[in-house]
C-alpha cells in the first residue's frame, strides 16, 4: 500500500482524513467516524482550533480538572490541571487541604532574567573580535529599537549583550549570549526576533571591521532558564503533622527527611521523584496555555546542574520546625500564545484572578511542591499504591465497558478491598458470572 503523499499540507481537512482512514485503517468508516466526533460543533470555535497547528484533522481531550483549597502568600486559589494521570488532581488537592490549616504556602519569584544565544564561528584573532564587539554593542541595542520598543514600555526588554568564547570546547565557536525581561510575556517570539537582528547586524559589521571569516551557525533563545526563578515552601512545628497514619508526628518527620535525602543523592529515585513534581507543574502549565515541554527541559537540566541529577526539592527540621521547599527555573507568561485564544485557557487565568507571570510562576511552583509532598507522605506512610490505584480503578472498569450499576457495587466493594488490576478483572468476572 502506498503512504506517502505529496501536498498533503494543501488539501481540505476533510480531504486529509479521508487520505490517512483509507490508507492506515481497514475499518476506514469507524475510524472517520471517531475522528469528527471529537469536532466541536461550533464552527467558528472549531476553526481556531483548527489553525493552532498545522495538518488538524481533529481535537485531542485531555481532562480540565481542579485542585481547590490552595492558600498561597495568604490568598486562596482554586488551580486548574489538565492531565490524563489518574490521581494527580486527587493528590494536589489532598495536599492544597492538609496545608490549609497548617499556614499554606510560602511562594516567591527570585528571579526573572531569560536568555538568548547567536551561534557563530570565527576564524580570525580573538582580540581582533573582543575589539570588535566592544565597539559595535550599542549597534545591536540600537538595531533592535522598532523590536524592543514595547516591551521597553512594558518595563522590559534587552538587559545585556555579552561576547563569550568557547573555543576551548568546540573550534573557532563564540556566542553573543544574551539576557532579557520578558514581562508578562514567555517572549519566545520577542527573543529569537532580536536575536535574528543581532545575527543580521553581527554579519553586516563584520565584513567591514574583521579580517577572518565570521559565519553565523543560528540564533536561539535557551529554555535553560537558572536566572528565572521561583522559590515555594511550607513549614509547620513537626507536632502539627500529625494525621491518622501509624506514625507519629516526629516518626513521620524523619521517614519524609529520609525520603528526600535518597532523592538528593540517588538519580534513579531523583527522576521519579521529580517527575512526580513535574506532574502538577506540567498540568497547570498545559491548563494555562504555556509550554510544559520548555518547562520540562529547563527543569531538568536545573536539576543536574551541579554535575549530578538530584532532588529538587529539600526538607529540614530545625528548632522543632518542619520545613519542605523547592526553587525550581520557569519560563511563564501571561499573555502572548494560546493565553489570548484558547478559551478555556483564558477561564482559567481567569478562574487565578488573571495573574501576572510573576503570580503564576509562584502558583505552579506550589502546584508541583504540593504534588511532590502528597507523593512522599503516601510513599512513607501507606504506599503509593493505595491511593492511585482507587483513583485508577474507574479507567479498568471502563476498560470493561463496565455499567453504571457494575461501578456502583465495585466501587462499594473496592473501598475495603485493595485494587490491582487482577483484582478488579477478577470482581467483575465475578459479578457478571453471579
Amino acid at each position: 500500500m502506498q503512504k506517502t503523499i505529496t501536498g498533503f499540507s494543501k488539501l481540505t481537512k476533510s480531504e486529509k482524513i479521508d487520505w490517512i482512514v483509507n490508507t492506515y485503517f481497514s475499518n476506514n468508516k469507524s475510524a472517520k467516524t471517531t475522528l469528527e466526533q471529537y469536532w466541536n460543533s461550533n464552527k467558528k470555535l472549531q476553526q481556531l482550533h483548527d489553525e493552532f497547528i498545522e495538518n488538524t484533522i481533529t481535537n485531542y481531550y485531555l481532562p480540565f480538572g481542579v485542585a481547590p483549597n490552595f492558600l498561597i502568600n495568604g490568598k486562596t486559589y482554586t488551580i486548574p490541571m489538565a492531565i490524563e494521570e489518574s490521581s494527580v488532581v486527587a493528590a494536589a488537592s489532598k495536599a492544597a487541604k492538609f496545608w490549609l490549616d497548617r499556614g499554606g504556602f510560602k511562594a516567591e519569584v527570585i528571579s526573572t532574567t531569560k536568555i538568548g544565544q547567536v551561534h557563530f564561528t570565527y576564524d580570525g584573532n580573538t582580540e581582533d573580535l573582543n575589539t570588535f564587539f566592544n565597539t559595535i554593542k550599542s549597534k545591536f541595542f540600537e538595531d533592535t529599537k522598532p523590536i524592543t520598543r514595547s516591551m521597553e514600555k512594558r518595563g522590559g526588554g534587552i538587559l545585556d549583550i555579552e561576547l563569550r568564547n568557547k573555543t576551548e570546547d568546540l573550534a573557532n565557536y563564540y556566542q553573543l549570549h544574551a539576557t532579557f525581561e520578558t514581562m508578562d510575556a514567555m517572549g519566545a517570539n520577542f527573543i529569537n526576533s532580536c536575536l535574528e537582528q543581532f545575527a543580521t547586524t553581527l554579519k553586516a559589521e563584520a565584513l567591514t571591521s574583521l579580517a577572518g571569516n565570521l559565519n553565523v551557525v543560528m540564533s536561539i533563545l535557551s529554555n535553560y532558564v537558572p536566572n528565572c526563578i521561583v522559590r515555594a515552601e511550607v513549614s509547620c512545628k513537626v507536632e502539627d503533622l500529625t494525621e491518622s497514619s501509624k506514625l507519629s508526628a516526629v516518626a513521620f518527620a524523619d521517614k519524609f527527611m529520609q525520603a528526600v535525602a535518597i532523592a538528593e543523592i540517588e538519580p534513579y529515585r531523583a527522576v521519579t521523584h521529580n517527575k512526580g513534581i513535574m506532574n502538577g507543574i506540567d498540568a497547570v502549565v498545559l491548563a494555562t496555555g504555556n509550554d510544559f515541554r520548555a518547562v520540562e527541559a529547563g527543569v531538568h537540566a536545573y536539576a543536574s546542574r551541579h554535575g549530578k541529577y538530584s532532588s529538587l526539592t529539600h526538607a529540614e527540621v530545625k528548632d522543632g520546625i518542619f520545613r519542605f521547599w523547592m526553587e525550581i527555573p520557569l519560563a511563564l507568561g501571561t499573555v502572548g500564545g494560546l493565553t489570548s485564544l484558547h478559551p478555556l485557557v483564558k477561564l482559567a487565568l481567569e478562574m487565578l484572578g488573571k495573574p501576572s507571570a510573576k503570580e503564576l510562576m509562584q502558583i505552579v511552583a506550589v502546584a508541583g511542591l504540593a504534588q511532590n509532598f502528597a507523593a512522599l507522605r503516601s510513599l512513607t506512610t501507606t504506599g503509593i499504591q493505595e491511593g492511585h490505584m482507587k483513583m485508577h480503578l474507574m479507567n479498568i472498569l471502563n476498560q470493561f465497558e463496565a455499567t453504571s450499576q457494575e461501578k456502583e457495587q465495585l466501587v462499594s466493594h473496592f473501598k475495603t478491598h485493595t485494587v490491582t488490576h487482577s483484582s478488579v478483572v477478577d470482581a467483575i468476572n465475578n459479578l457478571r458470572n453471579n
